[in-house]
C-alpha cells in the first residue's frame, strides 16, 4: 500500500453531478484534511470518457474510483454495466490508487484483466446489502465469498435499521483475512465509522462540511474532534444514548477532555431506539460508560444492575458506568446536583449583590416552579425538595405532573394555568421541558409578562445557547442561569465517573464556553 501502510485513512465520499463540482469538491476535501476521496462516477453527467480522463489526471488527492451500475434505472442497466467497465479500465490505465468493483459485476475474467493491466492500483470488491438486520453468519459467509474473488480489499455497505445491527459488522472486520472497509448507512450507522479504527477498519468515510450524509461524520470532526488516528483496539468506548442525538454537544466536550488527560477513550453519539436491546448487544467491557439522554433516562434505571440511591429516588439515570471488576452496569444521576448547584450559585450571586449572604440553601422556603416532569424534571424536583423549596409542577401530561408532585410532597397544576400562576413574587422558574429547543427556537414555556413574578429563571435547554426564555427573562430583569451551566456541571460529574475520578475542570469549562 505504499505510504498508506499502518495509517488510518480518512476518505471523503463525493457524489457530484458535474465534473467541475467534482474537481472543486476534491479541493475542499484536501483542505478539510481528507487523505483520499471516493469518486462516485455513477452520479456524474459526462458525455465522453475523455472528460473523466481530465478529472482523474488532475486529482489533488489519491482516489477510489467507484461506479455502481445498479444505481440507475432497470432499463439502462446493460448500458450502465458497459460504462462501468470503461470507467474501471480507464482508472487502472491512469494508475488511480483504488478501483471499486461491485460483487455482482466482479467476474473472474474482469478481475484478472484489471490485475494484469495494473501497475499500482488496488482492487476493492464491494457489496451493498439491503435489508438491515444482517446476522453474523450471513455476513461471515458474504465476506468469505468476497475474499475468494482475489480482491485486495473488500467493502460492505449495509442500510441498518437499528444501532444494534452495526455490532456484527464491527465483529466481522477483525476476523477477515484481507483489509475490510465496512459502512453502516443511515443515522443509526454512525458508529461503524467512529469505531471502525478500534476494530481494524482499513479506512473511515467522512462527508464534507455543509453536505451532511446520514451515518457519516464530517471529515473535519474526524480530524479535529474525534481524532480517530488515536483510536486502537484498547480504546474504551463511551457515548450518549439518546433519540434524537444529533443536537448533543457531548462529543465536542468529552473527546478533547480524554485527550487532554491522555486517557484512551472515544465518546460517540449513539442513536438508540431500544435501550435494553442496546445494552444486551454492546455488553463487552470496552463499552465502558454512557450518558443517557431523552427519552431513555427513566427506562435506564431498569437496565442497570445497581443504581445509586439518589438516582433511584429520582427514578431517572443520566449516567451508566460499567464496573471494570465485574462488568456490572451502575446507574447515577449527575443532573440533580448540576442544576441545583447552578441555581443556588445564581441566587447567591444575587444575594451577595444585594448585601445578604446565608449559609443555608437560598432555595429554602422559595416557591420553585418546574415545567416538565421527565428525567431532567424529576432531577430538579428532588433536588429542590432536598433544599427545602416548595415545589410546584406543570407538565403537558397532567398525570405525570401529579405523580411527580406526590413523590416530592409538592403540588401539580395543568399546563394552561402556568401563565397566570402567581401566589407570590420572587419565585424560581425551571424549564426542564424541550420547549424552546432547536428547531423550535421561537417557543417559550412562559410569556414574557408572566416572567416578572420570578427572581431567577433556569432553562435546561442549551441548544440554542440563548433560548427565547433566557432572552425575555433578561429583558424583564430576572437572574438567568443557562442550560449550558448545567451541561458543564453534569458533564464534569459524568467524566469523573467515566475516568474513575479524573476531571480537568478548567479545560472542560473553557472548551464549552469557547466552542458552544
Amino acid at each position: 500500500m505504499g505510504y498508506f501502510k499502518n495509517q488510518l485513512l480518512v476518505c471523503a465520499t463525493l457524489e457530484c453531478e458535474s465534473i467541475q463540482e467534482m474537481v472543486s469538491s476534491m479541493e475542499k476535501a484536501k483542505e478539510e484534511g481528507a487523505d483520499l476521496v471516493e469518486l462516485s462516477i455513477h452520479s456524474l453527467n459526462f458525455s465522453h470518457i475523455s472528460q473523466l480522463q481530465y478529472l482523474l489526471q488532475n486529482r489533488p488527492l489519491p482516489a477510489i474510483v467507484s461506479f455502481r451500475s445498479n444505481a440507475v434505472s432497470n432499463s439502462k442497466i446493460e448500458e450502465s454495466k458497459k460504462t462501468c467497465l470503461q470507467v474501471l479500465r480507464l482508472a487502472v490505465e491512469l494508475d488511480v490508487e483504488f478501483v471499486e468493483i461491485e460483487l455482482e459485476v466482479a467476474s473472474d475474467t474482469l478481475i484478472s484483466e484489471l490485475m494484469n493491466k495494473r501497475s499500482n492500483t488496488k482492487i476493492i470488491v464491494s457489496s451493498y446489502v439491503n435489508g438491515g438486520h444482517p446476522s453474523l453468519e450471513k455476513l461471515g459467509n458474504l465476506i468469505a465469498f468476497m475474499q475468494c474473488t482475489g480482491a485486495d480489499i473488500i467493502k460492505i455497505v449495509i442500510d441498518v435499521v437499528y444501532i444494534t445491527d452495526v455490532a456484527p459488522m464491527l465483529h466481522i472486520i477483525t476476523h477477515s483475512q484481507v483489509p475490510v472497509i465496512a459502512r453502516a448507512a443511515g443515522d443509526r450507522g454512525l458508529i461503524s465509522q467512529l469505531l471502525g479504527p478500534k476494530y481494524g477498519s482499513f479506512l473511515v468515510f467522512g462527508s464534507l462540511g455543509g453536505k451532511s450524509i446520514p451515518g457519516l461524520p464530517f471529515v473535519e470532526s474526524i480530524k479535529q474532534i474525534y481524532k480517530l488516528e488515536h483510536v486502537n483496539a484498547d480504546t474504551k468506548v463511551f457515548g450518549v444514548v439518546s433519540n434524537p442525538v444529533g443536537h448533543s454537544k457531548g462529543p465536542l466536550l468529552h473527546n478533547p477532555a480524554f485527550r487532554h488527560l491522555g486517557f484512551n477513550g472515544i465518546y460517540a453519539p449513539l442513536l438508540v431506539d431500544n435501550i435494553k436491546e442496546f445494552f444486551r448487544v454492546y455488553s463487552g467491557n470496552d463499552y465502558a460508560g454512557f450518558s443517557v439522554g431523552l427519552p431513555h433516562k427513566e427506562e435506564a434505571v431498569f437496565c442497570c444492575d445497581e443504581v445509586d440511591p439518589l438516582a433511584k429516588s429520582i427514578g431517572a439515570v443520566n449516567t451508566i458506568v460499567r464496573r471494570p471488576t465485574d462488568g456490572k452496569l451502575v446507574g447515577y444521576n449527575t443532573d440533580c446536583e448540576a442544576c441545583i448547584t447552578a441555581i443556588e450559585d445564581g441566587l447567591r450571586e444575587r444575594q451577595t449583590a444585594n448585601g445578604g449572604v446565608s449559609h443555608a440553601s437560598p432555595l429554602a422556603g422559595r416557591v420553585f416552579v418546574l415545567v416538565g416532569a421527565g428525567g431532567a424534571g424529576r432531577a430538579l424536583a428532588f433536588g429542590a425538595k432536598s433544599r427545602g423549596a416548595r415545589v410546584v409542577i406543570f407538565n403537558r401530561k397532567f398525570e405525570r405532573a401529579k405523580a411527580l408532585a406526590q413523590a416530592v410532597s409538592g403540588e401539580a397544576f395543568p399546563m394552561e394555568c402556568l401563565d397566570t400562576f402567581c401566589p407570590t413574587n420572587g419565585m424560581i422558574l425551571a424549564n426542564a421541558s424541550a420547549i424552546g429547543m432547536e428547531p423550535n427556537i421561537n417557543a417559550t414555556p412562559v410569556p414574557k409578562e408572566a416572567l416578572r413574578s420570578y427572581d431567577l429563571i433556569f432553562d435546561a435547554v442549551y441548544t440554542p445557547r440563548n433560548t427565547r426564555l433566557m432572552q425575555e427573562a433578561t429583558e424583564v430583569g430576572a437572574m438567568v442561569v443557562s442550560g449550558v451551566e448545567m451541561f458543564i456541571r453534569q458533564a464534569m460529574g459524568q467524566f469523573k465517573l467515566f475516568t474513575g475520578g479524573l476531571v480537568p475542570e478548567d479545560f472542560m469549562r473553557r472548551t464549552v464556553l469557547e466552542h458552544f
